[in-house]
């Protein structure tokens, strides 16, 4: 069968996809980028907002607009944390939640077994959500390789049990589950000999790895990230999401010892106002989260400190969100995603009745915006002048080449530039001068001809 995929949300969710598609291909199935091509179409949902469930049903019914005969499967968040929703989808062939992905090429089988006999009057829809308990383990994923990008992915943690009010995320992912050490350093040692040079570590909840592991010692985020470091071949670690408040001095100290450990680090933040990460259940003061970035500056110079931040939390006066924008002023992010509070069904925040209007939201989110983008060029501007290694991705352009340095800065490079001329220089790092900064990237030059030879 040919078979279309479609990925909303987290780099957890395009990791499940990944794993999912390379369980179909072994069992000899095949993938295709054409709905109306495809004999069935899997689409992995995100529910982290109320937007997210919208696209979630868009895509569905755009896939069966365009392919009436394709067998349409629905799997990820959005069912697992509204399954009474989801039951009205008849659109769909099959659903299941994010706790069972790897049953679906088993379905898949069940569903064509059953509805492809000649005794078949009616198409029997499969539903198999599988609600989520505490003694549940981290479901069997892992992949080999990528074949369209050039950093991997590779999943270690799932699911949350912070509970912050407006968050749907716990009750979509259950509570947390980690992948062991050697399954991590295995999986990882097979994509580098895939030919990746960089891995991301992600999770749902990555600062809470290991606490449901038991061998008879403490495991933490800081042993997985040393085992990734660990593998040859593997030339940069790099980090997703990690939540502030537990990330320690020795931590900090541990990883600073790691030359391949990427200094970029994506610290949620969700506002800078005191009263507001309170009613959010958040776990930090903006003090400790402001001591925190100190420490990793000193520790990682010229490291990027990226974040999220929501706006237009219930209650949020304008004097909370002045607050929240005096902060972000104050700790200057490289980088920063801006959204407004979604009501999610099932949270405390969606109890609330003092919830903000959406003129007030959009006004709020792009005054962040605007504030935002200045530090991000500022950062962008630092970067000018010095020398970095860039790791090559896909081109997607014809006139430029293009990468990121480990603090994550996009770097473009005129293919002019290249005296022997080259069709791609994909999952190769060299060292580039960085000389002008645009307003999301920066522009520079290869540094040396013997290094360009050397590495090409």
């Amino acid at each position: 069968m040919k078979i279309y995929f479609y990925t909303l949300g987290c780099k957890v969710n395009h990791y499940e996809t990944e794993s999912v598609k390379e369980s179909l291909i072994n069992l000899g199935h095949s993938c295709t980028n054409s709905i109306a091509d495809a004999d069935a179409a899997i689409v992995n949902s995100c529910t982290v907002t109320g937007q997210a469930n919208l696209k979630s049903r868009q895509v569905l019914h755009k896939i069966r607009k365009q392919n009436q005969n394709c067998i349409l499967i629905l799997t990820g968040c959005f069912p697992q944390a509204f399954e009474d929703e989801v039951k009205d989808l008849d659109i769909c062939d099959i659903i299941c939640g994010s706790s069972n992905k790897m049953d679906i090429p088993k379905m898949l089988d069940e569903y064509l077994s059953y509805n492809n006999t000649d005794n078949c009057k009616k198409r029997k829809q499969i539903i198999r959500i599988e609600k989520h308990r505490k003694t549940d383990k981290i479901e069997d994923m892992c992949i080999s390789g990528y074949d369209d990008k050039t950093r991997a992915n590779v999943k270690i943690q799932d699911g949350c049990d912070q509970y912050c009010s407006y968050c749907i995320i716990p009750y979509a992912r259950g509570h947390i589950r980690s992948k062991s050490l050697n399954e991590i350093k295995k999986e990882i040692t097979e994509l580098s000999k895939n030919g990746h040079k960089e891995i991301i570590l992600v999770g749902i909840n990555l600062c809470c790895y290991g606490k449901d592991l038991d061998d008879g010692k403490s495991i933490r985020l800081i042993d997985a990230i040393e085992t990734a470091c660990s593998v040859d071949g593997i030339e940069r670690v790099r980090l997703g999401s990690i939540e502030p408040e537990m990330i320690s001095d020795e931590d900090i100290e541990r990883m600073s010892k790691l030359d391949k450990l990427c200094p970029q680090f994506h610290l949620s933040l969700q506002s800078g106002c005191d009263k507001t990460l309170k009613e959010m259940n958040r776990k930090y003061t903006s003090s400790e989260y402001e001591t925190l970035c100190k420490k990793l500056r000193k520790a990682f110079p010229d490291c990027a400190i990226t974040t999220d931040i929501m706006v237009g939390f219930p209650g949020e006066s304008d004097e909370d969100f002045e607050k929240s924008l005096s902060f972000v002023r104050k700790i200057k992010f490289a980088k920063a995603h801006i959204f407004p509070y979604s009501i999610r069904e099932g949270t405390s925040a969606a109890k609330r009745s003092d919830q903000i209007d959406k003129h007030t939201k959009e006004c709020r989110a792009k005054s962040m915006e605007s504030e935002c983008k200045k530090s991000s060029y500022e950062f962008l501007k630092a970067q000018v002048g010095k020398i970095c290694p860039v790791l090559f991705e896909k081109e997607k352009s014809t006139e430029y080449f293009e990468g990121h340095t480990p603090n994550f800065t996009i770097v473009k490079i005129p293919r002019n530039n290249l005296k022997t001329p080259q069709n791609s220089l994909r999952k190769r790092i060299l060292y580039v001068k960085i000389e002008k900064a645009e307003e999301n990237y920066c522009i520079g030059s290869f540094a040396d001809d013997l290094t360009l030879t050397e590495s090409i």
